[in-house]
């Protein structure tokens, strides 16, 4: 039977469209002063690898069936951890910071992580719509539901291993809450969700308490007096960036702050704050707003399980990303180091994002097709 097929969602694509070319003027205007010598670099390099990359692959999931994606769904999550365990082989894996988080290529690095976001999203959304679909609804804890509940700590354990030892907590936060949100809107008890968020946070907890310098960081976050010129300079400096940008901001070029850690990644949204001030800011984070709200409605508009779950898994984590970036140049949250969606420089987090998209706006369009297999 041939599968209906409706438009894909404008609106969704005129907001990442919209904040795609704030990216591009905001990295072209910080490029100059991170480069002085070459002042176009990190402008093409963020066209080349992260816009023209990360549109091609976006497309190419618009394109792909999704029943692809359900289907190959455990596949593509082995594969994500394949490569996430290649950090550690020397040779391959880069240590960068004390930390082993990116792959050697050779023509350009790649991050894992960022990868097996959106294929544990992909994987848990297939893994919960094929229980529900069997039992339509689950009710109590019986002893099915009890397996599926240790099914899915036992997914989520491993990753927390892998993540943990390069170290990489903030991707880790990130996993989790996604999965306790797609979790949680799959109909499981209720008792289940709340053991999963408690147990999340005793992992977080530990996590912080046995590394030392993720317990000074959260010391530092509570009061950056502790550490002046160390990790509370980037918090100190990241608020005053942002202040000093008032109500219209100071122009594109003309901001003054150029004392910022990773200012065209992490730190990205204090400088775009300071050039375009309390209005420029807030239509970012309006922008983004939006954004989760048409994820929303694709997945409530959606009757197939796997869509709506997939949909609203993808526009969570996009949009928490989004705001825990925010949050960290506002002083609201802990340093981490998570770029700003669609925004910020970086080759593997942007492309991967732009194909999330693209898996959207697939399900926007040919949600349908899953009912007719």
């Amino acid at each position: 039977m041939k599968a209906a097929k409706n438009s894909p969602d404008y609106l969704l694509l005129f907001i990442v469209g919209v904040l795609l070319l704030l990216g591009i003027v905001i990295i072209a205007s910080v490029s100059a002063s991170a480069s002085p010598e070459d002042p176009m670099f990190y402008l093409i390099r963020h066209l080349k690898q992260g816009l023209f990359l990360g549109l091609l692959a976006g497309f190419i999931a618009f394109k792909i069936p999704l029943v692809f994606f359900k289907k190959y769904s455990f596949l593509l999550l082995l594969f994500s951890l394949f490569l996430t365990v290649l950090v550690f082989f020397p040779g391959i894996g880069l240590n960068l910071g004390g930390a082993s988080r990116w792959l050697n290529l050779g023509l350009f690095t790649f991050q894992p992580s960022e990868l097996l976001k959106l294929s544990f999203i992909i994987y848990l959304a297939a893994w919960l719509a094929a229980r529900i679909e069997r039992t339509e609804r689950i009710k109590g804890f019986s002893r099915w539901s009890a397996n599926k509940l240790f099914a899915f700590l036992a997914a989520i354990s491993l990753i927390v291993v892998l993540l943990a030892l390069q170290p990489d907590v903030s991707t880790l936060v990130v996993i989790i809450a996604c999965a306790f949100l797609m979790y949680f809107s799959a109909g499981t008890p209720v008792k289940h969700s709340l053991l999963i968020m408690g147990l999340g946070v005793i992992v977080l907890a530990a996590l912080i308490k046995i590394s030392p310098y993720r317990f000074k960081r959260m010391l530092v976050f509570l009061n950056s007096e502790l550490d002046p010129m160390g990790l509370g300079y980037q918090i100190r400096q990241a608020i005053m960036t942002v202040g000093s940008g008032g109500i219209f901001g100071m122009g594109l070029g003309m901001g003054v702050q150029r004392f910022l850690p990773q200012p065209l990644t992490d730190s990205l949204f204090a400088l775009f704050a300071e050039q375009t001030g309390f209005v420029g800011s807030s239509a970012v984070v309006v922008l983004f707003l939006l954004l989760f709200w048409r994820g929303y409605v694709i997945a409530k508009k959606s009757r197939d399980a796997f869509c709506r779950l997939a949909a609203l898994g993808i526009g969570f984590w996009i949009v928490l990303q989004a705001y825990v970036h925010i949050g960290v140049a506002l002083g609201m949250l802990p340093v981490t180091g998570i770029p700003l969606p669609f925004i910020s420089y970086g080759g593997t987090a942007n492309a991967v994002s732009l194909i999330g998209i693209g898996i959207l706006l697939n399900i926007s369009k040919n949600e349908r097709q899953l009912q007719n297999i």
